[in-house]
């Protein structure tokens, strides 16, 4: 299906709608600075594949005819975003809910192989085990990856799409989202003596909070060396990550950074907390960590975001100084590092 062009009738009726409110499937989200984004979601499936892939949309307000201060084309910056083990396409709305306020619309995909009903069974610790090893498998890795590259086509097709800069679309993820956005740019894993990768080009950078290693695979320089987009990089000295016959901590994710291959990256290292503190959970690392960490981790992508959408780099070299306080190690713009 063509996309609607900027003077198609569908297109101004969807803009009155956003403007007015009107769409019933749009509600309320969180507001920030005045704005008031909205969501809309899709029970997409993909029958090539026998998959359903959800998703929730969040979408700033009003029309990208008149963008944010942080546009520069002529639609909103698209967050494609892809949740953890066992997450569904309802977390993570403290970021897109903020991202959305802020003029960057956020498109949270919904992994069917890998999402919450891995929680659900017969209460049999021993099935549950073996549900998130399936749920760590490549084929459910690969299959991520190929939801998100649907999930974008799909949103496109759709009204709402009409709405995107789809030269401006960036990847970001937590845990395996995050190494499911690795894989989305670039990250190259080798089979059968050949280099094999899942890279979705229309991704021009990456946020990737607490991003796992690639088990088993070898050296991490070999398999992200290739990577030529900017990336945010957001860990804590204490996010582990415990799965069935895996086990990886902060060190793991600086790794993963210091291997990446593109000129332009950024890390974050936050003193304590947890690997589920960056979820929408609200006591994991500590009630009190917990909501600064947050709070820091809004900022901090959004500076990111504003940084490889529109060129303006001015929060993103003063978001270490004003956070502080909570790291153990900085990275970045007019930035040295901060402990080790």
């Amino acid at each position: 299906m063509p996309r609607p062009s900027f003077t198609d009738p569908r297109r101004r009726r969807l803009l009155a709608a956003l403007s007015l409110g009107g769409l019933t499937a749009l509600a309320p989200s969180v507001r920030a600075q005045g704005a008031a984004p909205r969501t809309l979601s899709f029970d997409w499936r993909d029958d090539a594949r026998e998959r359903e892939v959800p998703a929730l949309l969040h979408l700033p307000h009003g029309s990208p005819a008149r963008p944010a201060p942080t546009a520069g084309g002529p639609g909103w910056p698209l967050v494609v975003f892809s949740h953890g083990l066992g997450g569904s396409r309802h977390g993570y709305r403290y970021l897109g809910g903020h991202w959305a306020a802020h003029g960057f619309a956020s498109l949270h995909v919904q992994h069917a192989g890998s999402d919450r009903r891995l929680w659900r069974g017969d209460g049999n610790p021993l099935s549950l085990w073996g549900r998130l090893g399936e749920a760590a498998s490549e084929a459910e890795a690969v299959a991520r990856t190929q939801d998100l590259r649907w999930a974008l086509d799909r949103l496109l097709a759709t009204e709402a799409g009409s709405l995107i800069d789809t030269g401006r679309c960036v990847v970001a993820g937590h845990s395996y989202g995050a190494n499911t956005a690795l894989l989305s740019i670039g990250a190259k894993l080798r089979r059968g003596g050949r280099a094999v990768a899942f890279e979705e080009p229309r991704f021009k950078a990456a946020i990737l909070i607490s991003a796992p290693p690639f088990h088993g695979e070898g050296d991490p320089g070999a398999i992200l060396g290739g990577v030529r987009v900017p990336t945010l990089h957001v860990t804590a000295t204490g996010d582990d990550i415990r799965v069935p016959g895996h086990f990886s901590d902060h060190r793991d994710r600086i790794e993963l950074f210091e291997a990446i291959g593109g000129p332009r990256k950024v890390l974050a290292v936050y003193e304590g907390g947890s690997h589920s503190m960056f979820t929408d959970r609200s006591s994991p690392g500590g009630f009190a960590l917990n909501q600064q960490v947050k709070a820091a981790t809004q900022a901090l992508t959004l500076a990111f975001l504003r940084s490889v959408a529109a060129g303006d780099d001015r929060d993103l070299v003063a978001w270490p100084q004003q956070h502080r306080h909570l790291l153990a190690r900085f990275t970045g713009p007019g930035q040295g590092q901060r402990g080790t």
